[in-house]
C-alpha cells in the first residue's frame, strides 16, 4: 500500500548542528508521529510559494501538519500587541502557512493542526486570538481534555478524555471562525480542540499529541487516523 504524503511546513533555525549557517527544519516528533502511523513526512520550507507552486503542493501531497512555533503577528487578525510579551513573531511563517492552510481547506485534505497550528487556522478563516492567558496549567502540563462525543478527535483518539495533553502554550482561541466548531476544553474552559465543518477530516488541537505519542497510545491515534484518511 502506497505510504501518504504528509506535508510540514518548516521553521527557519539560527543554528543547526551538520550544516553551514542557517537552516530550515521541523521538529522530529512530528515527523517520527506521522512514521509510525505510515506516513511519510514532507518538510516544506517557509518560502513564498507562487500559487502554481501551491497547486504543485496540493496534488503531491496527501495531508498536512500544522505544527508549534511562535506566534501570530497580532495584526493579522486585526489587532495590535497587548501580551506582555510576544514570541517568534515571523512574517514569513505566517505568510505561508496562512497561505498553505487555506489552499488544504479549499482543496478538502486531511489536515492536523497543533498549538500554533491552531491558532493559524482560526486566523485563517477570520478568528481571533487571545495574546496572553495567565492561567496555569498550560505551559509544560500534562492535563486532562474534555471532547465532544462523537468529535472526530474523541474518534481518533478513542476517547473524549484524554488523560494527558502535553500543553506549551500561553495564547488561546478568542473568537472562533466561521466554519470551525469547538470540540474539546480544558478543564478552566480554554478551547483545545475545533473541527472544520463540511471538511472531509480537519482537526486542530491546542496541544502536542507529537511529545508523547511514542509512549501514549491515545495520542499517536490522532497521526494514525490522519494517515489512514490520507490514503
Amino acid at each position: 500500500m502506497t505510504s501518504p504524503l504528509v506535508a510540514i511546513v518548516g521553521r527557519e533555525i539560527s543554528q543547526a548542528e551538520g550544516v553551514r549557517g542557517e537552516a530550515f527544519g521541523a521538529g522530529r516528533r512530528y515527523s517520527d508521529a506521522i512514521h509510525r502511523a505510515g506516513g511519510t513526512p514532507v518538510i516544506v520550507p517557509p518560502l513564498e510559494l507562487a500559487t502554481e507552486s501551491l497547486e504543485r503542493l496540493l496534488h503531491a501531497v496527501d495531508a498536512l501538519v500544522l505544527h508549534g512555533g511562535g506566534d501570530v503577528d497580532p495584526q493579522r487578525y486585526g489587532q495590535q500587541p497587548t501580551a506582555p510579551k510576544l514570541y517568534g513573531v515571523n512574517s514569513r511563517h505566517d505568510d505561508v502557512e496562512l497561505a498553505v492552510v487555506r489552499a488544504f481547506l479549499t482543496a478538502d485534505k486531511p489536515i492536523l493542526a497543533i498549538c500554533r497550528g491552531i491558532q493559524i487556522m482560526n486566523v485563517a478563516l477570520g478568528g481571533t486570538l487571545v495574546q496572553h492567558i495567565e492561567e496555569p496549567g498550560h505551559t509544560q502540563e500534562f492535563h486532562p481534555v474534555s471532547l465532544d462525543d462523537g468529535s472526530r478527535a474523541a474518534e481518533a483518539m478513542g476517547t473524549t478524555r484524554p488523560a494527558r495533553c502535553h500543553s506549551y502554550h500561553h495564547q488561546a482561541l478568542d473568537r472562533v471562525a466561521d466554519g470551525l466548531r469547538v470540540v474539546g476544553r480544558h478543564d478552566d474552559g480554554t478551547i483545545e480542540a475545533v473541527e472544520a465543518e463540511n471538511k472531509s477530516w480537519v482537526v486542530a488541537v491546542q496541544w502536542h499529541p507529537e511529545d508523547s505519542a511514542d509512549v501514549d497510545p491515545e495520542q499517536q491515534r490522532l497521526f494514525d487516523r490522519l494517515v489512514a484518511v490520507s490514503r
